[in-house]
């Protein structure tokens, strides 16, 4: 569109100027086209709207709409039939944070407060200040030679490829600043990756990108190579992510440009797509095994996975294996059903994954009922993009969080849609050049770093209002949910609770002893 403006506004002057040679009268058409002109002179060369940079003078047209009917405004007057809100409305509140603009709201409540699912925290009669401002968790276990201290909020895991190079800029450039993790996808590690200087944690997928063989096999060499970068922090099994577990990633042809296929270690111009499982290993026992490897591979550096809970005997699985063998994961990232994608079957985005509430409360309850609660991390994503939605999983048994589509949004993302098709009309994922360009580095940098700045000052701050001085108090009955008109309970209630060494000792309670005794260290 920028090229089609300079030369729609190239023939235009020059036809008018030829004509009004002849018809002098002409000349006041430039009453109109002049400012129309000049305003798209601005639109193609300011920096903070990607609409406007890349669709000149036409862009307007959604800001207008707008104005007609004011996102922010509705953003608690519309929800569905579960009482969520919708992610427009969702999005118009990360864009007041990420540009520094007022969020606060007049008229108080604007949620039925009694519809069923609305949830809140309470607050104290004696509330404090919090004297940690930007709360931080350590992880890493006794065989982790480097633990990191990781922020309590962290850009969770999108691939370049899937992402322009402009949005890996923008997101490592805002970690950089703000002192967070930036998870890089399963996509690879790439030069935007680094060339800000932000904090990464490498995520190892079931394709390998990065560190795989012509075959598509884990090559451990190329793992050394690029783990014991001075940037990489932390280092990420995939297993299953929450859009569509048990299936493969996609990435599209048209996107596999030549750069990142040499990143990806995998040919040009074709459909990658990922395997839906692993081949480095087979069985629980081996999953640690290789964990123990990597960590060993990368210097001592923490080595963790992520799973959308599925059968929870693997999981559990899991869990023995950790205690027959005595190796752990440094922390575990748990991905909720709803979690998001460019791309995936809508069966699986709409009807396979565990939900993140109750994923997250079973992974935390079963590491407790094992004894291995105090070793390992639990990191939480899926829609998480308030400090409200930070503190209720916090309440269920997270440590830290993950947001993706919250970063996405700081950095311009308008829901276009058009992920998988490489014309994503902001350039955030997509890799035309002419798109990408769209997006400014340096201003999208600095409103990644205001949103997560601001996400977590208000998570503090409900955390004082709670009476509470740092996130780890959280509980479960601190956080209530109405589930019919007319009645109320605590997470504390709404979900079961294993007390430490439940399931070894034999006392868990029914629905979870007779999945641990069907569950295998074996095999999957």
């Amino acid at each position: 569109m920028r090229v089609l403006f300079w030369t729609l506004s190239f023939l235009v002057i020059a036809a008018v100027v030829i004509i009004a040679l002849f018809y002098p009268l002409i000349l006041w058409a430039f009453i109109i086209l002049l400012p129309l002109f000049f305003l798209g002179i601005y639109d193609v060369t300011q920096s903070h709207h990607a609409v406007l940079k890349n669709f000149p003078l036409v862009g307007h047209f959604r800001y207008l709409f707008e104005m007609i009917r004011p996102e922010i405004n509705q953003y608690f007057i519309e929800s569905n039939t579960n009482g969520r809100p919708f992610s427009r409305e969702m999005r118009a509140v990360v864009y007041q944070r990420a540009k520094q603009h007022t969020d606060t709201l007049p008229f108080g409540t604007q949620r039925d407060v009694y519809e069923e699912g609305y949830e809140w925290i309470n607050h104290s009669l004696a509330p404090v200040q919090p004297k940690n401002r930007d709360p931080r968790v350590r992880i890493g276990g006794k065989d982790c030679k480097k633990p990191y201290d990781a922020s309590i909020l962290n850009i969770s895991a999108m691939s370049f490829g899937s992402l322009s190079k402009n949005a890996i800029l923008s997101l490592n450039g805002g970690a950089k600043i703000g002192n967070f993790a930036h998870n890089t996808g399963e996509g690879g590690l790439s030069p935007y990756h680094l060339k800000p200087g932000g904090d990464i944690i490498w995520q190892i997928g079931t394709g390998y990108f990065g560190c795989r063989k012509p075959d598509g096999s884990f090559d451990l060499e190329q793992f050394k190579e690029r783990a014991t970068h001075e940037q990489v922090r932390m280092i990420e099994i995939k297993l299953s992510q929450g859009a569509k577990p048990g299936h493969g990633g996609i990435l599209p042809g048209a996107k596999v440009t030549e750069e990142i296929a040499k990143i990806r270690l995998v040919p040009p111009h074709q459909d990658v797509i990922s395997p839906p499982a692993h081949s480095a290993f087979r069985t629980p026992v081996q999953l640690l095994e290789w964990i123990q490897t990597l960590r060993e591979a990368s210097g001592g550096k923490p080595v963790g996975f992520k799973l959308c809970l599925g059968d929870p005997t693997q999981f559990l699985g899991i869990c023995k294996a950790m205690i027959g063998t005595g190796l752990r994961p440094d922390y575990i990232a748990v991905d909720g059903g709803e979690g998001g994608t460019g791309a995936a079957p809508l069966e699986f985005s709409n009807s396979v994954g565990t939900p993140l509430n109750e994923a997250l409360n079973f992974v935390h309850n079963s590491l407790v009922g094992c004894g291995l609660r105090e070793d390992i991390k639990i990191f939480a994503g899926g829609r998480i993009i308030t400090g409200f939605q930070m503190a209720a999983k916090l309440a269920l048994g997270a440590d830290l969080c993950y947001s993706a589509r919250g970063f996405l949004f700081s950095l311009g993302c308008i829901q276009a849609l058009r992920c998988n098709t490489n014309h994503c009309p902001v350039g955030v994922a997509t890799q035309n050049p002419y798109l990408v360009k769209g997006l400014v580095v340096t201003d999208k940098t600095q409103r990644v770093a205001n949103f997560h700045k601001a996400t977590v000052h208000n998570l503090v701050e409900l955390l004082g209002a709670a009476g509470l001085e740092s996130p780890d108090q959280l509980r479960p009955w601190h956080i209530y949910k109405r589930t019919t008109p007319v009645q109320v309970k605590s997470y504390a209630r709404i979900f079961p609770q294993l007390r430490k060494n439940d399931l070894i000792e034999g006392s868990a309670p029914e629905i979870f002893a007779s999945l641990w005794a069907y569950a295998s260290p074996d095999h999957f």
